[in-house]
């Protein structure tokens, strides 16, 4: 598989405790309010590819995300939300000069750092929001049931090859509105060495 800077979205059905394990790559998401500062005043985001989350999308739309040491850009993930995040991996954080950005499930910003966001339209500073995502697997209620976990659990995640690893502190995440995928930032991709069209985990509860 070619890892780019932007999520994957591959389709597979789970079996047995194998799950799917996507290679997220760098990105944001929005609020209304950002996404008008950056893009202008009632701007919509334009679907490039939707992704394997329900209603979720990569969008056509960028934005350079300003750190202490650097600036990179990132695609912004639709649809918008009601808070502002800025998801890298440890190499993309250090590179830019966040030495200090937490660990976080998505959505728990508080306390994280902030960071200038440059659109085309003109560029909004965030409070908080800059964050590594904490290594996850969505879940939908039966598969939840179908493999004996509950939401919040932490699990670990078995992969094969020549650089197999066992990823530990894997948080489930259960909901209706979820599709059952793992989640990986492309730091732990590539130390695994997860390249191919599909790649999948065995699941270790």
């Amino acid at each position: 598989m070619k890892f780019t800077q932007e999520p994957r979205f591959f389709i597979m059905s789970v079996s047995e405790k194998k799950v799917v394990i996507e290679g997220s790559g760098k990105h944001c998401h929005v609020t209304r309010e950002t996404l008008d500062a950056l893009y202008g005043k009632g701007f919509e985001l334009q679907v490039k590819k939707p992704l394997s989350q329900p209603g979720q999308f990569a969008s056509e739309q960028k934005v350079t995300v300003v750190g202490p040491k650097g600036q990179t850009v990132v695609t912004i993930i639709g649809p918008v939300r009601k808070y502002n995040q800025v998801e890298l991996s440890f190499t993309d954080a250090r590179a830019l000069g966040f030495t200090d950005a937490p660990i976080r499930e998505s959505g728990d910003v508080k306390g994280s750092p902030g960071c200038k966001l440059i659109g085309p339209a003109g560029e909004a500073t965030i409070s908080e929001g800059v964050i590594i995502a904490k290594r996850h697997l969505h879940l939908t209620p039966e598969d939840a049931e179908k493999f004996g976990l509950k939401d919040k659990q932490i699990i670990k995640l078995k992969v094969g090859g020549e650089r197999a690893l066992i990823f530990d502190e894997v948080i489930a995440r259960v909901d209706p509105n979820y599709a059952t995928y793992a989640h990986l930032d492309y730091d732990e991709v590539n130390a695994a060495a997860l390249f191919g069209d599909i790649t999948t985990g065995e699941i270790i509860a």
